[in-house]
Protein backbone atom coordinates (compact mmCIF):
# COMPACT_ATOMS: atom_id res chain seq x y z
CA UNK A 1 0.00 0.00 0.00
CA UNK A 2 1.23 3.21 -0.75
CA UNK A 3 0.79 5.74 1.82
CA UNK A 4 -1.43 8.05 0.63
CA UNK A 5 -4.34 5.67 -0.79
CA UNK A 6 -5.03 2.35 -0.80
CA UNK A 7 -3.08 1.07 -4.45
CA UNK A 8 -1.04 -1.82 -3.70
CA UNK A 9 2.32 -1.36 -4.67
CA UNK A 10 3.92 -3.20 -7.18
CA UNK A 11 5.47 -6.53 -6.92
CA UNK A 12 9.25 -6.48 -7.26
CA UNK A 13 9.50 -10.71 -7.77
CA UNK A 14 11.12 -10.07 -11.23
CA UNK A 15 13.71 -7.27 -10.04
CA UNK A 16 17.37 -7.79 -10.60
CA UNK A 17 18.42 -5.89 -7.40
CA UNK A 18 19.66 -8.72 -5.78
CA UNK A 19 22.37 -8.26 -2.57
CA UNK A 20 24.37 -10.53 -0.66
CA UNK A 21 24.50 -9.94 2.83
CA UNK A 22 28.16 -8.94 2.64
CA UNK A 23 26.99 -6.63 -0.12
CA UNK A 24 24.03 -5.13 2.07
CA UNK A 25 25.96 -5.02 5.50
CA UNK A 26 29.23 -2.98 3.65
CA UNK A 27 26.55 -0.86 2.12
CA UNK A 28 25.38 -0.01 5.76
CA UNK A 29 28.98 0.79 7.01
CA UNK A 30 29.72 3.08 4.00
CA UNK A 31 26.34 5.01 4.23
CA UNK A 32 26.87 5.11 8.12
CA UNK A 33 30.53 6.73 7.72
CA UNK A 34 28.87 9.13 5.01
CA UNK A 35 25.95 10.31 7.56
CA UNK A 36 28.41 10.67 10.41
CA UNK A 37 30.81 12.64 7.96
CA UNK A 38 27.66 14.76 7.38
CA UNK A 39 26.72 15.75 10.55
CA UNK A 40 30.88 17.34 10.88
CA UNK A 41 32.46 14.62 12.38
CA UNK A 42 36.54 14.18 10.74
CA UNK A 43 36.15 11.47 8.53
CA UNK A 44 39.39 9.54 10.30
CA UNK A 45 36.14 9.62 13.43
CA UNK A 46 33.91 8.81 11.43
CA UNK A 47 35.83 5.58 10.32
CA UNK A 48 37.25 4.38 13.59
CA UNK A 49 33.56 4.37 15.13
CA UNK A 50 32.20 2.60 12.30
CA UNK A 51 32.57 -0.96 12.25
CA UNK A 52 33.93 -1.83 8.28
CA UNK A 53 33.10 -5.62 7.23
CA UNK A 54 36.54 -7.12 6.24
CA UNK A 55 37.46 -10.21 4.60
CA UNK A 56 41.27 -11.61 4.56
CA UNK A 57 43.91 -10.58 2.06
CA UNK A 58 45.20 -14.43 1.93
CA UNK A 59 45.37 -17.07 3.99
CA UNK A 60 49.19 -17.48 4.88
CA UNK A 61 48.96 -21.46 6.12
CA UNK A 62 45.54 -21.84 6.58
CA UNK A 63 45.62 -17.94 8.35
CA UNK A 64 43.89 -15.17 7.60
CA UNK A 65 46.53 -12.10 6.87
CA UNK A 66 44.78 -8.24 6.84
CA UNK A 67 46.28 -4.75 6.17
CA UNK A 68 47.51 -3.19 9.22
CA UNK A 69 44.83 -1.04 10.02
CA UNK A 70 45.87 2.60 9.72
CA UNK A 71 43.55 4.42 12.56
CA UNK A 72 41.75 3.22 15.53
CA UNK A 73 38.72 1.21 14.19
CA UNK A 74 36.89 -2.59 14.29
CA UNK A 75 37.43 -4.55 11.60
CA UNK A 76 35.05 -8.01 11.26
CA UNK A 77 35.46 -10.86 8.95
CA UNK A 78 32.79 -13.24 9.12
CA UNK A 79 34.16 -15.13 7.10
CA UNK A 80 36.71 -16.02 9.19
CA UNK A 81 34.99 -15.04 12.38
CA UNK A 82 37.79 -12.66 13.32
CA UNK A 83 37.42 -9.18 15.11
CA UNK A 84 40.43 -7.52 14.00
CA UNK A 85 40.45 -4.19 16.65
CA UNK A 86 43.46 -1.20 16.02
CA UNK A 87 43.09 0.45 19.90
CA UNK A 88 45.38 3.13 21.29
CA UNK A 89 48.28 1.84 19.29
CA UNK A 90 47.74 -1.86 19.56
CA UNK A 91 46.35 -4.36 17.51
CA UNK A 92 43.90 -7.26 19.18
CA UNK A 93 42.21 -10.58 17.11
CA UNK A 94 39.07 -11.73 19.15
CA UNK A 95 36.90 -14.59 18.21
CA UNK A 96 33.31 -13.20 16.83
CA UNK A 97 31.27 -14.82 19.51
CA UNK A 98 30.88 -14.03 22.88
CA UNK A 99 33.16 -16.85 25.54
CA UNK A 100 29.35 -16.77 27.68
CA UNK A 101 27.23 -18.34 25.36
CA UNK A 102 28.97 -18.12 21.71
CA UNK A 103 26.37 -15.48 20.51
CA UNK A 104 28.59 -13.06 17.67
CA UNK A 105 29.52 -9.97 19.15
CA UNK A 106 28.56 -6.61 18.40
CA UNK A 107 30.20 -2.96 18.25
CA UNK A 108 28.49 0.06 19.91
CA UNK A 109 29.97 3.41 18.47
CA UNK A 110 28.40 5.46 21.30
CA UNK A 111 30.71 3.81 24.00
CA UNK A 112 33.07 2.02 22.31
CA UNK A 113 32.81 -1.12 23.37
CA UNK A 114 31.39 -4.80 22.29
CA UNK A 115 28.23 -5.93 23.44
CA UNK A 116 26.83 -9.91 23.69
CA UNK A 117 23.28 -8.95 22.44
CA UNK A 118 21.45 -12.11 23.97
CA UNK A 119 22.85 -11.56 27.83
CA UNK A 120 24.22 -7.92 27.52
CA UNK A 121 27.95 -8.78 28.44
CA UNK A 122 29.99 -5.87 27.65
CA UNK A 123 33.71 -5.49 26.81
CA UNK A 124 36.22 -2.93 26.32
CA UNK A 125 37.93 -2.73 22.59
CA UNK A 126 40.95 -4.57 24.17
CA UNK A 127 38.75 -7.59 25.04
CA UNK A 128 38.68 -6.83 28.91
CA UNK A 129 35.12 -7.35 30.55
CA UNK A 130 33.31 -4.84 31.81
CA UNK A 131 29.72 -5.92 33.08
CA UNK A 132 27.29 -9.04 32.09
CA UNK A 133 27.12 -12.72 32.67
CA UNK A 134 30.39 -13.69 30.80
CA UNK A 135 33.05 -14.70 33.33
CA UNK A 136 36.61 -13.86 31.26
CA UNK A 137 36.99 -11.45 28.32
CA UNK A 138 36.61 -12.31 24.78
CA UNK A 139 38.90 -14.87 23.48
CA UNK A 140 41.85 -13.39 21.81
CA UNK A 141 43.65 -15.17 18.70
CA UNK A 142 47.67 -14.77 18.94
CA UNK A 143 48.66 -12.38 15.80
CA UNK A 144 52.24 -11.68 13.87
CA UNK A 145 53.11 -8.60 11.51
CA UNK A 146 54.58 -9.98 8.32
CA UNK A 147 55.73 -6.88 6.30
CA UNK A 148 52.58 -4.06 6.53
CA UNK A 149 50.14 -7.61 7.22
CA UNK A 150 48.80 -8.76 10.46
CA UNK A 151 48.42 -12.74 10.62
CA UNK A 152 45.58 -14.38 12.72
CA UNK A 153 46.51 -17.75 13.83
CA UNK A 154 42.83 -19.42 13.84
CA UNK A 155 44.52 -22.36 15.89
CA UNK A 156 45.61 -20.11 18.73
CA UNK A 157 42.82 -19.10 20.83
CA UNK A 158 44.12 -17.64 23.51
CA UNK A 159 40.90 -17.95 27.08
CA UNK A 160 41.51 -15.04 29.25
CA UNK A 161 41.08 -17.38 32.37
CA UNK A 162 42.53 -20.26 31.29
CA UNK A 163 45.61 -18.75 29.55
CA UNK A 164 46.41 -15.67 31.51
CA UNK A 165 49.37 -14.86 30.10
CA UNK A 166 48.58 -16.21 25.92
CA UNK A 167 46.41 -13.89 26.20
CA UNK A 168 48.37 -10.91 27.50
CA UNK A 169 50.91 -11.74 24.86
CA UNK A 170 47.99 -11.64 22.12
CA UNK A 171 48.75 -8.19 20.86
CA UNK A 172 50.68 -6.72 18.49
CA UNK A 173 51.97 -2.79 19.35
CA UNK A 174 52.12 -0.37 16.22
Amino acid sequence: MTPDDSTPMPSCDNCELSLSRRQLLQGIGFASIAALIGLGVPRSVAIAMTPVPTRARRLLAGNPSYPIPSADGVQIDRDQEVILVRWQGSVYAFNLSCPHQRTALRWNDGDHQFQCPKHHSKYRPDGTIVSGRATRGMDRFSVSRAGNEIVVDVNAMHKEDQDRAGWDAAVLHV
